[in-house]
């Protein structure tokens, strides 16, 4: 008997965690608190947040600088000679002042974060509910810490240079933006009036329609019922880029459909504007130019990839869904005597966005 309790309580002994073992303890952690701050140069020394303020707003003026020199240097160094070195040296000197504005915003503001701002770590406790007026004014205190933190109200200097940076990093883009819009001159005064360059494009009385890009006439009698064929004036094929190849060609572009005549719905101004079921739309979309190249065989519906502006084919093309915000223009066709589509005339009206037209 006292043999069989000997080795019970052996067992029991034998259960027991051994001393390499950690032992599970269900205590709550304790918070080890925020480590002690550590002080930076600026912190101890006020002549050094002197100079780290001074780096600060330099750096924000040093932006407004690249600012200026990107569009000082749109101007000094003209493309319009189309010349290779002109367009080299436009932008490598228009890049290095936008590279130069945005590097010194990116640059000044890292350097006020780490040795302006203030960087001591604080607890923002959770509540449970929102919205009431002692979270709102605990809101507005945080605004207030925070802008003494920052120093963003009181260092006038650093805040006058960031807002002048800010606002000169903008002008670079508007100055080249603008470059975009031709420039009217007394040779040509219209050139800077889209409405008057929108209203006239390469088509004409005669024009052949031709296939986008090879430039072969297209036969009234090839045109598939249901099909949808991209067409531009056949003089553009032999236009140059030098001479204005894709500037002509976006204003040109049109969509050629095939419809049984009998479903096309035609104001009696328009009824010699299509050919034995076959209609010509501008493939420029009314709302902001982008290309309507989607035809649905079966709605006779176009669709504009952008902005999901649809268009009815057989009805004018006008808009039945979307943005856009006129019918598509129609470009009048007829035949030759050998059966090839041709151009009445020019469009009745400016192609593309509808923007344009506003005075």
């Amino acid at each position: 008997m006292a043999h069989e309790d000997n080795a019970l309580e052996h067992e029991r002994e034998s259960w027991k965690p051994s001393s390499g073992l950690a032992v599970i303890n269900n205590d709550p952690p304790v918070n080890p608190g925020l480590p002690p701050h550590r002080q930076r140069i600026t912190d101890k020394d006020p002549a050094a947040m002197k100079r780290a303020v001074r780096t600060v707003y330099t750096l924000f003026y040093l932006s407004v600088a690249g600012s200026i020199w990107a569009i000082a240097a749109y101007m000094l160094f003209p493309i319009e000679d189309q010349q290779m070195t002109s367009i080299r040296y436009n932008n490598m000197f228009v890049g290095l002042g936008i590279a130069l504005a945005l590097l010194a915003i990116g640059i000044g503001a890292i350097h006020w974060s780490k040795a302006v701002m203030s960087d001591k770590e604080f607890i923002e406790p959770r509540h449970a509910t929102r919205g009431r007026d002692a979270t709102r004014e605990a809101a507005v205190q945080a605004f207030r810490d925070a802008n003494e933190e920052s120093g963003f109200g009181r260092r006038t200097a650093i805040r006058g240079s960031l807002f002048a940076a800010l606002a000169a990093s903008i002008l670079p883009g508007i100055t080249l933006f603008r470059g975009l819009a031709p420039q009217s001159s007394e040779a040509d005064p219209h050139a800077g009036d889209p409405v008057y360059l929108l209203s006239h494009t390469m088509w004409k009385e005669g024009s052949y329609l031709a296939h986008d890009p090879s430039g072969e006439r297209i036969r009234a009698a090839d045109v598939m019922l249901g099909s949808a064929v991209h067409v531009i004036p056949e003089e553009l094929a032999s236009l140059s880029h030098h001479d204005g190849y894709l500037e002509e060609k976006a204003k040109a572009i049109v969509l050629l459909m095939r419809l049984l005549p009998e479903q096309l719905i035609e104001s009696e101004d328009r009824k010699d504007w299509s050919y034995n079921g076959i209609v010509a739309y501008s493939k420029v979309c009314t709302h902001v130019g982008c290309p309507v190249a989607l035809y649905e065989q079966q709605t006779h519906h176009l669709l504009c990839p952008c902005h999901q502006s649809q268009f009815d084919v057989t009805d004018h093309a006008k808009v039945i869904f979307g943005p856009a915000a006129r019918p598509l223009p129609q470009l009048p066709i007829t035949v030759d005597s050998e059966g090839y589509l041709v151009a009445r005339r020019d469009f009745t009206e400016p192609v593309g966005p509808s923007f344009w037209e506003r005075h």
